[in-house]
C-alpha cells in the first residue's frame, strides 16, 4: 500500500495535520492525483540540500510539471472540471516559481512526505520501511515556515470574513437605529397634538414598538456587535503574535544565517545560498502583514463610524495598528540586502562590482516607482554612529566612489527587485590616525547602500540602508597579504550583533586551524591534514616541539593572538606567520594546484622530520616540502649515498613561470622515487610538458629547451635523447643551509637551468641543404668547449643574435 493510501486512512488530528501541510505552495490535489509518481521520484536518493543535485532536481521538477499537464488533459469528465483547473494552475505556478529553484520545490515535497510518513508510523507504531533513511524525510525548516504561512493565510481569510460579517451587522444596526429614530420622531409629533383616545392608543403602540427596538438594539450592540469587535481584535492580536514569531524566525534566524554564511564564503567556506527561498517567505509575510493591516484599518474605520464602547473595556485596535505597521517596517528594512558583496580587499582606482536586492519589493509594488540606490564608503567609527542614530550626516563619507548610483529594476521572471553596480571605482580614501603598531591594512571600512521609497500609494515612506562586510583599502599590491589577514580574521571570528567591526584579540587555535584549512582548500582544492595543522601550530606558536591535541576539550585551551597571527615576525625571519602561509597558498594555487590535490606534495613538514623520514628510504627517494626560510618557496629533499639527505634551494613562482615543478623533477635524474616509494614518472608523468622534436622555428630563431640540473649530480653530453645535459661548473654548489634557524648541517644545493638545442629542429640542414642560421649555430657549438664558463657562452650567443639575453641562462 502506498504512503498516500495509508495517509488517507488516518483519523482525527493526524488527518488534520496531513491536510495542514498542503496548501498554495503545494496543492493537495497534486499529491492525490500524482501519488505513485511522486513517491517513486521524490523519495529517491536526491538530496534537496545538496547543490550538486540541482541538475537532477531540475529534471525531476520538469517531469513533475509534464505529468501535471498530462493528468489535467486526461480529466475530461465535467465532475473533474474544477480539479483540472487546479492542476493546470499548479503546473503553471511550479513553472514560474521553481524553474530557477528546483531544489526548493523538492524540499517542500519532502517536508510533506516526511510529515505523512511520521504520522503514519506513529499511527501504526511500527517501521514501514518506506525509506532506507527516514530521517532524511523529517520536516525541515523550509516546510515548517511554509506551513506557518499557510496557517496565517487561513487565519487572514477567516478574519476577513469576520470583518465582512461585522460590517453587515453594523449596517443592520444602522437600519434598526434609523427605525428607532423614526419612532421617536413620531412620538414627539404626537405629544404636540390634542389629546384623544386614538392618539393615546397610537402613542401606546409606538412606545411598545420603541421599547422592542431599543431592546433589539441593545442586544445587537452588547451581544453581537461589541462581541464581534472584541473577538476580531483578539483574533488579530493572536495573528500578529504568530506573524511576529515567524518573522523573527525568518529574519533573525534564516536571513542572519544566510548573511553569516555569505561572510564565511569570503574565507572559502562553500556557500549554498537559499536566498530565493528566503524571499518567498518574506513575500508571504509581506502579503499577510499588508492584508491584516488593511483589515485593522478597516476595523478602526468601522469603530469610528459607530463609537460604541463597553465600560471598563480597552480599545486594542490602535495598538494593533501600531504593532503591525512596525512589523511591516522591520520586514522592509531588514530585507534590503547585499546579494553580491564588494571585494573585501579593495584597491584604489580599480573597478569593482556589487549587487543589492529588496526581497519584498515585488510583492509591495515598490518597482512601480523604481527607487534609486546610492553607495558611499564609511569608516568603522562612522558605522558605529550610523547604528546608534540610524542615520548619517548628509555628505559624510570617508572616500569618493565613482558610478555610485543606480536604479532598482524588477525582473518579472525571477520576481527580483535589484540593482547591480558594475563599474564602481574608489578614487580617494580618507584614513583615521593610527595608534601604536596599527597599519593602514588594519583599518576597516564598509560600503553603505542607501535608498528611499514609498508603498501603498505614498502612505508609508521607508528610508532603508545596509552595510557591506568590512573592507580593507590598499593602494599597492604588496599590501594585499596583510589586508587579507585582517579580512580573514574578521570573517572567521566576528560575533553576531557585534559593534562594528570588533573582533576578539585572541581565539582558540582549533578555530584558526579550521579557518586556515578552509581557506587553503578553497584556493588549492585540498584541505590541510591533521599533521599539516600540527606543523602550522608549531609555526604559529614559535615552538617546534609543541604537542597539540586537535580534538577534545584541551584543543581549545591554546589561544592564538592577532599579533602572533600576523604582526610579530617569525624567529630569525623578517616575515610573519600569515605572510609565510599566504605566500605558500598563493604559490600552490598558481603553480602547484594539481600536484597538491594528488598528494604528491607533503608541503607542511619540518626539516628534521623530513630528514628522519627520508633516511629510512632508498637512494633517490625525494620529498617536496614548503620552505621555512623563503616566502612562497618549495624545496626538494632527497636521499643520496650513505643515507645523506640534501635540500635543494627553494623554487618560487618566478622559477615555475619559467619551468614547471613536474618538468624540473623530470630533469633531475637522481630523483627516482617520490616518498615513500612511488616512481616519479608515475607521480608526475601526467604533468610533464610534451616535447615534439619535429617542430621547426617560425621566426628564424632556435627555441632553446630550458633544463634544470644540480651541479655534481648531472653529467656530460648535450643529446636530449640520452637524457644528459651540458656540465655545469662546480662553483654553483653551495653547502650553506638556507635555514640557519633550524641549526641543521644538511647540505642545501643550488640548481641551475641550462639550455639545450637539438639539431632536429632543422630538417633542411640535416638533409644536406644550406641553412644559414643552423650552419652558423653548429659552427659556433664546436667552440663551446673552449669557453671558460656559461657567462661567456651567454655573451657569445647574444653577440651572434642566436638567443635573447634573458633566455641564455637562469639560476633558480
Amino acid at each position: 500500500m502506498s504512503l498516500w493510501a495509508k495517509a488517507q486512512q488516518l483519523q482525527g488530528e493526524a488527518l488534520r495535520q496531513v491536510q495542514a501541510v498542503y496548501g498554495e505552495h503545494f496543492p493537495i490535489e497534486v499529491r492525490h492525483f500524482l501519488a505513485p509518481w511522486i513517491e517513486s521520484k521524490i523519495m529517491s536518493d536526491v538530496d534537496p540540500d545538496n547543490p550538486q543535485h540541482e541538475q537532477y532536481a531540475a529534471s525531476v521538477v520538469g517531469a513533475l510539471i509534464t505529468e501535471l499537464d498530462s493528468k489535467a488533459l486526461a480529466l475530461t469528465n465535467e465532475e473533474f472540471f474544477l480539479t483540472k483547473i487546479k492542476l493546470q494552475g499548479a503546473a503553471e505556478m511550479f513553472r514560474q516559481r521553481y524553474s530557477q529553484n528546483p531544489l526548493g520545490l523538492l524540499r517542500i515535497i519532502r517536508h510533506c512526505l516526511g510529515t505523512e510518513l511520521k504520522l503514519v508510523q506513529q499511527a501504526e507504531n511500527m517501521s514501514l520501511g518506506m525509506s532506507s533513511n527516514p530521517a532524511a524525510l523529517l520536516p525541515d525548516a523550509s516546510g515548517e515556515i511554509l506551513q506557518q504561512l499557510d496557517i496565517l493565510r487561513q487565519r487572514t481569510q477567516e478574519t476577513s470574513e469576520d470583518l465582512r460579517r461585522m460590517e453587515q451587522e453594523q449596517e443592520a444596526f444602522a437600519l434598526e437605529y434609523h427605525e428607532l429614530t423614526k419612532i421617536q420622531a413620531n412620538l414627539t409629533h404626537l405629544q404636540n397634538q390634542a389629546p384623544s383616545q386614538q392618539k393615546n392608543d397610537f402613542e401606546k403602540q409606538l412606545r411598545v414598538k420603541k421599547e422592542m427596538s431599543e431592546h433589539k438594539l441593545n442586544v445587537k450592540v452588547l451581544a453581537e456587535l461589541l462581541q464581534m469587535r472584541m473577538a476580531l481584535a483578539e483574533k488579530h492580536k493572536e495573528t500578529l503574535m504568530i506573524i511576529e514569531n515567524l518573522q523573527a524566525r525568518v529574519l533573525d534566524d534564516e536571513l542572519i544565517r544566510w548573511k553569516r554564511e555569505q561572510q564565511l564564503a569570503g574565507n572559502g567556506v562553500p556557500f549554498h545560498s537559499n536566498l530565493d527561498s528566503i524571499q518567498e517567505w518574506c513575500e508571504g509575510l509581506a502579503e499577510i502583514i499588508w492584508l491584516n493591516r488593511q483589515q485593522i484599518k478597516e476595523s478602526e474605520r468601522l469603530r469610528a463610524k459607530f463609537p460604541i464602547m463597553q465600560a471598563n473595556n480597552t480599545d486594542h485596535v490602535p495598538a494593533l495598528n501600531t504593532q503591525i505597521t512596525q512589523l511591516l517596517s522591520s520586514l522592509v528594512t531588514s530585507t534590503f540586502i547585499i546579494e553580491r558583496q564588494p571585494p573585501q580587499v579593495m584597491k584604489t582606482n580599480t573597478r569593482f562590482t556589487a549587487m543589492v536586492r529588496l526581497l519584498v519589493g515585488g510583492k509591495l509594488n515598490v518597482h512601480m516607482t523604481p527607487p534609486q540606490v546610492t553607495v558611499s564608503i564609511i569608516s568603522e567609527q562612522q558605522a558605529n554612529t550610523l547604528l546608534k542614530n540610524d542615520k548619517m550626516a548628509k555628505g559624510e563619507a570617508s572616500g569618493e566612489i565613482l558610478n555610485n548610483t543606480g536604479t532598482m529594476e524588477y525582473q518579472k521572471a525571477s520576481r527580483q527587485l535589484s540593482v547591480s553596480f558594475r563599474n564602481m571605482q574608489l578614487r580617494k580614501i580618507k584614513r583615521a590616525e593610527k595608534k601604536g603598531t596599527e597599519s593602514v591594512m588594519d583599518e576597516k571600512f564598509s560600503l553603505l547602500f542607501q535608498s528611499k521609497f514609498s508603498v501603498g500609494g505614498g502612505e508609508l515612506v521607508f528610508q532603508v540602508w545596509t552595510l557591506s562586510l568590512p573592507v580593507v583599502v590598499i593602494v599597492h599590491g604588496n599590501q594585499e597579504p596583510h589586508a587579507w589577514a585582517t579580512v580573514t580574521w574578521d570573517n572567521a571570528f566576528a560575533e553576531p550583533g557585534r559593534t562594528p567591526f570588533v573582533v576578539p584579540d585572541k581565539v582558540p587555535w582549533s578555530q584558526v586551524a579550521e579557518t586556515l584549512s578552509t581557506k587553503f582548500r578553497s584556493a588549492t582544492g585540498r584541505a590541510l591534514t591533521e599533521s599539516n595543522q600540527r606543523f602550522l601550530a608549531s609555526k604559529a606558536f614559535r615552538n617546534p616541539n609543541l604537542q597539540l591535541p586537535l580534538v577534545g576539550p584541551e584543543a581549545g585551551n591554546l589561544m592564538l593572538t592577532w599579533s602572533q597571527f600576523c604582526k610579530e615576525p617569525l624567529p630569525e625571519r623578517n616575515f610573519t606567520f600569515w605572510e609565510w602561509f599566504y605566500a605558500l597558498m598563493k604559490l600552490t594555487r598558481e603553480h602547484l594546484r594539481a600536484p597538491w590535490m594528488d598528494n604528491t606534495i607533503v608541503g607542511f613538514i619540518g626539516r628534521k622530520q623530513t630528514e628522519d623520514l627520508l633516511k629510512q628510504c632508498l637512494r633517490g627517494t625525494f620529498m617536496l616540502r614548503f620552505s621555512d626560510s623563503e616566502l612562497g618557496g618549495v624545496t626538494i629533499a632527497w636521499v643520496g649515498d650513505s643515507s645523506e639527505v640534501f635540500m635543494l634551494q627553494p623554487f618560487t613562482s618566478k622559477d615555475f613561470a619559467i619551468r614547471t615543478l613536474a618538468d624540473r623533477v623530470s630533469d633531475l635524474k637522481h630523483l627516482i622515487y617520490l616518498y615513500p616509494d612511488v616512481p616519479k614518472d608515475q607521480a608526475f608523468g601526467k604533468y610533464y610538458t610534451p616535447f615534439t622534436e619535429s617542430q621547426t622555428p617560425t621566426n628564424g630563431y632556435v627555441k632553446p629547451l630550458l633544463v634544470t640540473h644540480v651541479p655534481g649530480w648531472s653529467s656530460g653530453g648535450g643529446n636530449l635523447e640520452t637524457g644528459s645535459y651540458p656540465p655545469t661548473p662546480q662553483g654553483f654548489y653551495n653547502p650553506q643551509s638556507p635555514d640557519p634557524s633550524m641549526g641543521r648541517d644538511t647540505p642545501s644545493v643550488h640548481s641551475a637551468t641550462s639550455e639545450t638545442v637539438n639539431s632536429s629542429f632543422y630538417p633542411a640542414a640535416q638533409a644536406g641543404q644550406p641553412n644559414e642560421i643552423s650552419d652558423s649555430f653548429q659552427d659556433f657549438m664546436s667552440q663551446v668547449d673552449e669557453l671558460d664558463n656559461l657567462e661567456e657562452f651567454q655573451m657569445d650567443l647574444n653577440t651572434m643574435g642566436v638567443l635573447p639575453a634573458n633566455m641564455a641562462h637562469f639560476k633558480s
